[in-house]
């Protein structure tokens, strides 16, 4: 071998050991970096001529596992997913107040009971009455706070759609921009090591945000979709689109548009949609929690209160209704229902209406036996019975849905009072409480079922609209569907609607005995969960909607506008406590001024299983034990989940820096033998000058 051939490979030698040695600098440098791949120099043999002639340096390359850094984009996710779904469920439990504490619901719930008893003795009597309505108030008040508070939370969770859209946006466009420099630079043969790194920082940022399936190219790119398979990043970049973005001080909605899946223009905006749409839990990472939370966890915990709601105002207001105010009121206005003149009547048993004087003795009284007026009585035939047994001593009168009765005489009042063997009812309701003539809870709603049959008229006008949408349980939209009542139709025809519809192919409707229609989903479907958006129907104008009568969501209570009727609250003393005395005759006692029998039936209230719908038979403090002894077990579950996913996360990334990231002893020991293999190449070299002095000596 010539001396220029072994000098030329000892150069090579020396070249290659430097620049191993620049590499192992870099490495060490950045051995806190998060996020780095080491470096590998790439020597190769040289050969000129079929013979070996030192080694050629080429670019560097990432040490990086692609299967690795694939696994921690998903585990970024599920942290993702997790953190906003503990934070959200953590902030609704802290709603409900501490265990234990005065404040809280639970205790505000007890308080109403505790009240209730002490209804039942005869000293302090009107001061027990404040007492009771006085947390009665208190109790409904923070039910509706807890409910505006998670509106809001409904909100804030709209919010962060938008903030995390335009999150994810900005790393798609930082993504994109660093595809192609990687790009660039490979097909220059250049090392992209520093952009790949930066490129995986960001695709790890952008899978805690949404689940991402992250794909390489041969020729350097990266290609992203979602998690249910739709393009964000290939040749052209897509960004999302939010209509709600940027209000971030919005108010809960009754449905939120989808999150439209663009291509990106020329400004890099989005621009022409490509037909994908984002808009449930499948998403993945925080995006697909904060869906879920707000289209689905939240509005799912509202219709809980709503329904606890219904509870609490129906037990109450059977206790009110069965007793009367002493003395009795010269008015019984009732609440508006959903009934009309012409409606059937539909209820069995008896009832006795009353008008007393101001002592409480018997003026007059008639009983009105709904078994002997046959089924085929209406309303208007209640009505006409109540006016001639009362013989003018008082007058019924019934408009827009609302029962109205007025004693006729000064100082005379009106009462009512069930048959003790065969008490009035209809849908299992009596009398005073399906009209709402003694109520101690009022909504703008319907919170006794409307006992309506499939045969009976829905009463609804042409024009109003229904809008329903059916969801399952990660959130995902099965159906929707806009129910619109056609005029002159059966509630039975609105049942066939709806089993015809979309929403059917996912479950049956049906009418229950108390007039409440129930949606029973399949078993492929199950936890699914229907919600009403809008509703546009008025029947018979009362005033009474579609969702209302339905009952297929906890938010028909109305819990918004509940209140204590504002004649109690403003005087508790005509809190109804005395019961009539049905067989009392004209010039009896009929109301005794003392009589508070009716007391216990509010103590016994919240402990007395009421028929709640959807949620079944049950007492208001079983259900009040399911509200919120379930979010705080939902809240519990969701810190667990995500203890359990940054373990998994960190785990997944502790392995993929071991195969990726810098070992300081490794690189100090690739220091030392590259030290070794540039003195031996400079050996090499100071031999190979040696020899040319020696030739050059001898050619003198």
């Amino acid at each position: 071998m010539a001396l220029s051939d072994i000098l030329g490979s000892a150069m090579s030698g020396l070249n290659a050991a430097q620049a191993g040695l620049r590499v192992v600098s870099t490495n060490i440098a950045n051995v806190g970096t998060a996020g780095y791949a080491r470096e590998k120099l790439n020597i190769s043999t040289n050969v000129v001529g079929g013979r070996v002639s030192g080694v050629v340096v080429g670019e560097t390359t990432r040490v990086a596992d692609r299967f690795l850094e694939a696994a921690s984009y998903r585990r970024a996710g599920d942290v993702g997913a997790a953190e906003t779904t503990a934070g959200y469920l953590d902030r609704l439990q802290a709603l409900l107040g501490a265990p234990g504490a005065e404040s809280s619901l639970t205790a505000q719930l007890d308080a109403i009971s505790s009240a209730g008893v002490a209804l039942t003795g005869s000293l302090a009597v009107a001061q027990n009455a404040d007492a009771f309505v006085a947390k009665t108030a208190d109790a409904i008040g923070s039910l509706q706070q807890v409910d505006r508070d998670a509106a809001s939370l409904s909100a804030d969770a709209d919010a962060e759609v938008g903030d995390t859209v335009s999150r994810v946006n900005a790393l798609l466009t930082q993504i994109s921009t660093l595809n192609d420099s990687v790009s660039r630079l490979d097909g220059l043969g250049r090392s992209s090591s520093g952009l790949s790194d930066q490129r995986m920082l960001a695709i790890q940022d952008l899978s805690g945000l949404i689940g991402v399936t992250v794909r390489d190219q041969p020729d350097g790119r990266v290609t992203i979709d979602t998690a249910s398979g739709a393009p964000l990043l290939d040749q052209r970049l897509r960004l999302l689109s939010y209509p709600n973005g940027g209000n971030s001080a919005g108010a809960a909605q009754p449905a939120y548009p989808g999150v439209d899946i663009r291509f990106a223009d020329s400004a890099g905006l989005p621009g022409v949609a490509t037909g994908d749409r984002i808009d449930n839990a499948a998403v993945g990472g925080k995006l697909g929690a904060l869906l879920d939370l707000r289209d689905r966890a939240i509005p799912g915990f509202r219709d809980q209160l709503g329904s606890l709601f219904t509870g609490l105002s129906q037990s109450l207001n059977a206790a009110s209704n069965a007793a009367t105010a002493t003395p009795a009121p010269a008015q019984l206005v009732g609440t508006a229902t959903a009934l009309t003149a012409t409606d059937r009547l539909g209820f069995t048993g008896k009832v006795t209406v009353a008008v007393t004087d101001a002592a409480g003795k018997l003026v007059v009284s008639t009983k009105l036996d709904f078994d002997a007026m046959g089924p085929q009585a209406t309303v208007g035939d209640m009505v006409a019975a109540i006016n001639a047994g009362l013989g003018g001593s008082a007058t019924a009168s019934f408009a827009n849905g609302r029962l109205i009765l007025s004693a006729s005489a000064p100082g005379t009042g009106i009462a009512i009072g069930q048959d003790p063997a065969t008490p009035a009812q209809r849908a299992g309701i009596g009398l005073s409480q399906t009209f709402g003539m003694n109520d101690l809870i009022r909504s703008g709603g319907l919170n006794v079922p409307s006992g309506f049959a499939a045969g009976d008229p829905h009463g609804f006008a042409t024009g109003g609209t229904v809008q329903m949408m059916l969801r399952d349980g990660a959130g995902r939209v099965l159906a929707q569907h806009t129910l619109t009542p056609a005029a002159g139709g059966s509630f039975g025809d609105l049942v066939a609607n709806l089993n015809a519809s979309p929403l059917g192919q996912h479950g049956s409707f049906a009418l229950d005995s108390a007039g409440r229609m129930r949606f029973s989903a399949n078993p492929s479907v199950s936890g699914a969960m229907l919600s009403i958006p809008s509703d546009s129907t008025d029947r018979a104008s009362t005033g009474r909607s579609f969702t209302m009568i339905a009952g297929l969501t906890g938010t028909a209570s109305t819990l918004e506008s509940g209140e204590i009727r504002p004649d109690i609250k403003g005087k508790a003393a005509r809190l109804p406590l005395a019961l009539l005395d049905t067989t009392a005759a004209p010039g009896g006692i009929a109301l005794g001024s003392i009589d508070r029998r009716g007391g216990a039936a509010y103590a016994d209230a919240a402990s007395r299983p009421i028929d709640l719908g959807m949620a079944g038979m049950m007492s208001v403090d079983h259900r009040a034990a399911q509200v919120l002894g379930g979010a705080g077990s939902t809240a519990a579950l969701a810190k667990a989940r995500l203890t359990e996913a940054t373990a998994r996360r960190d785990d997944t990334v502790n392995r993929r820096d071991s195969f990726s990231g810098v070992n300081i002893d490794e690189e100090l020991s690739q220091m030392v033998v590259l030290q070794n293999s540039y003195s031996a190449a400079a050996r090499v070299i100071s031999t190979v000058t040696a020899m040319y002095d020696t030739l050059l000596t001898m050619v003198r």
